[in-house]
């Protein structure tokens, strides 16, 4: 029996020689140890959430009702009376949405993310064999800014309303392209933890919306090109093996020795004319993944609904917007230290569906608080349902990528951000609406999330399993399981 003292080297090549090598043992042994450049590397990618995120919530402030000033005292007054019925002469503003109809003040904010629903359809065709994930963020990132640049040149609601569409497809894949990325690049153990590093930091553009502008994010586009490293699991599917160790040595350069003695017993990919080649079209022909991706895409759809319309309808409370918004931002910070938490003390269905049902039930009450007039403990449930949204979001995120191969990760990120910015699509015309029954939105915010969730129920546990590289892998995987192939 080898000494307790032994390096922990001579373990590992000792393991490595009693069974068969593969690619995905040597990223688990290697990565073992969560380093620092790690988590610069997921931050570094990550800034991409922070760009994301000012592209989103600008709406809540951009597209809310103005102040207005009377030009003609004699016949108004801005305290007292209804501007709707002055003639228009006698009252200015910065734009004119608030005497429109419901659809039209949703409008713009309905156009960003039905410019996310087209992108997403549009971008989920390019097959996760193409380019590879820095590349793809790169020209996600990089266009994102230039259309974000564009708005400040619009001169009138229908040039807005079209730029915000193109500012939508532009973003569309951004955070869907650096989450991939970051999480093929850790090991198991630490995965709960470092997807929620990119997290943490759409938050943090968030609160320094008027901070920062599109021009970052360009500049931080450029630095991706060059400073980000590739996935290795992406890189070891497209035959590169001698790219990807290097990759791990970069990320781990402690196991570099671990790495150099593995890498010629590595088995080799087959040449890529003869490798199967795998694109969306295999989440849908295959049972079990459409069964998954559709469960995946209603319960997104439901929490899409609860974290994009949640900070729109809390305008009803009769609360200041700047304040509300501000501590919506805050609540979300808990929600990083708390997800890793359930991720890794429960399973993932259960922590799912109980947040589901938590989120739920405090927007339910919040639309009954705040008819009766309890503005401030409506406005807490608010709060406690919006951070369930989010809870609810990072769980889903790291439960999709057990879920699915390296092959078609991608691809199924894709239909989970797509699902999440349908259900944020109906948002803005459903709080707009809300305005004539106050505060109805927030039920209706509220049911979507709890009765959408119980669908987890019907996806299989994937809590402590490795990533599987194919999707014949996976389906030996899950048989090893007695997972049901159903699903």
């Amino acid at each position: 029996m080898a000494s307790s003292s032994a390096p922990l080297l001579t373990h590992l090549e000792a393991e490595d020689t009693s069974s068969t090598l593969t690619f995905d043992t040597i990223v688990e042994q290697s990565l073992s140890d969560f380093g620092l450049r790690q988590i610069l590397q997921i931050m570094f990618v990550g800034l991409a959430f922070t760009f994301d995120s000012m592209q989103i919530f600008i709406t809540v402030f951009t597209d809310a009702y103005p102040t207005w000033n009377c030009l003609d005292h004699t016949i108004c007054n801005p305290d007292t009376t209804n501007m709707c019925g002055l003639p228009r002469s006698a009252w200015d503003w910065d734009n004119g949405f608030r005497c429109s109809s419901s659809f039209l003040r949703g409008l713009p904010t309905s156009a960003f993310y039905m410019g996310s629903i087209v992108g997403g359809i549009l971008l989920s065709t390019i097959p996760d064999g193409f380019l590879g994930r820095k590349q793809l963020l790169f020209l996600s990132t990089s266009t994102m800014s230039v259309t974000g640049i564009s708005i400040s040149f619009s001169s009138n609601i229908w040039i807005y309303v079209f730029l915000k569409f193109l500012v939508g497809f532009a973003r569309s894949q951004t955070c869907t392209y650096a989450l991939v990325l970051i999480s093929e690049r850790v090991s198991t153990r630490w995965r709960p933890r470092a997807t929620m590093i990119p997290f943490t930091l759409f938050v943090l553009g968030f609160i320094v919306l008027y901070l920062c502008t599109s021009v970052p994010a360009a500049v931080h586009s450029i630095c991706l090109l060059f400073f980000a490293l590739e996935s290795p699991r992406w890189l070891y599917l497209q035959g590169r093996n001698q790219e990807a160790i290097e990759v791990l040595k970069i990320i781990s350069p402690e196991t570099r020795a671990y790495l150099e003695s593995v890498s010629s017993r590595l088995p080799r990919q087959q040449h890529l004319e003869q490798a199967p080649r795998y694109t969306i079209k295999d989440l849908f022909i295959r049972t079990w993944a459409f069964k998954r991706i559709i469960v995946v895409m209603i319960i997104m759809f439901g929490l899409g609904m609860s974290y994009y319309g949640v900070p729109l309808a809390v305008r009803d409370i009769k609360l200041n917007i700047y304040l509300s918004e501000a501590l919506n931002a805050m609540v979300e910070l808990p929600s990083f230290v708390i997800t890793p938490i359930l991720l890794e003390s429960f399973t993932r269905r259960s922590s799912v569906l109980v947040n589901a049902l938590v989120g739920g039930a405090s927007g339910v009450l919040c639309c009954f608080l705040s008819l009766f007039g309890r503005t401030k403990i409506a406005f807490a449930l608010e709060l406690v349902s919006f951070l369930c949204a989010r809870i609810g979001f990072n769980l889903m995120a790291v439960y999709i990528v057990e879920l699915f191969p390296t092959c078609v990760r991608n691809c199924a990120m894709t239909m989970l951000r797509q699902a999440l910015v349908v259900g944020g699509a109906c948002c803005p015309i459903i709080a707009s609406i809300g305005r004539h029954v106050p505060s109805l939105s927030f039920a209706v915010f509220g049911f979507a999330m709890s009765g959408f969730g119980l669908f987890v129920l019907l996806l299989p546990e994937t809590k402590g399993s490795s990533l599987c590289d194919t999707m014949e892998a996976q389906e030996l995987r899950d048989k090893a399981l007695k997972i049901s192939p159903s699903f």
